[in-house]
């Protein structure tokens, strides 16, 4: 299977990256074809609702930045799985530029599965992100293969991991 992370977090050395890492490690273990792709070091701006897409566009944005770089691959991707640190109730604004940025195609073309990782200091924070990962799958017609969440003494630690791989296994 192909499968596409967005990692979103700006922590390069952070516990969603480890989470991304972890996952990635498992699914290639399991035969998998994966590609990360770190959503916070790009320049994504967020949807202009402009229509050019729908319009003259004829299914492409009219903004012309490191998107671009995406499309290809969210065209291929037959799993998603996005990876994103909380800090206040919600995915970062690192992962939700690019999601949002698929208005123009409405849905990846072979996506059949997701997964959402999730990490933040706090516990109890984790609904508003799990609610609109679900939307997303029931809009875009793909599998929830589930949500690992880790707080502050959840993250990088063995438990976890395992965690990630039982997501995998549903692959």
């Amino acid at each position: 299977m192909n499968i596409l992370i967005l990692q979103g977090s700006p922590r390069a050395n952070g516990n969603t990256a480890w989470m991304a890492a972890e996952y990635k490690k498992a699914a290639e273990a399991a035969g998998h074809a994966v590609t990360v792709v770190d959503v916070a070091r790009k320049k994504i701006a967020g949807c202009l609702a402009c229509e050019w897409c729908h319009g003259k566009g004829n299914g492409a944005c009219i903004q012309k930045d490191d998107m671009q770089e995406l499309y290809p691959l969210f065209a291929e991707a037959e799993a998603l799985v996005l990876a994103a640190p909380v800090y206040y109730f919600t995915m970062s604004a690192q992962i939700q530029a690019p999601v949002q940025r698929l208005y123009c195609i409405n849905k990846p073309p072979r996506l059949r599965k997701m997964a959402l990782l999730l990490s933040s200091y706090s516990p109890g924070v984790y609904d508003g992100a799990a609610g609109e990962y679900r939307g997303i799958c029931g809009y875009w017609q793909a599998e929830d293969t589930g949500i690992v969440t880790a707080r502050i003494d959840e993250q990088k630690t063995d438990a976890t991991r395992a965690k990630l791989a039982a997501l995998v296994a549903k692959l």
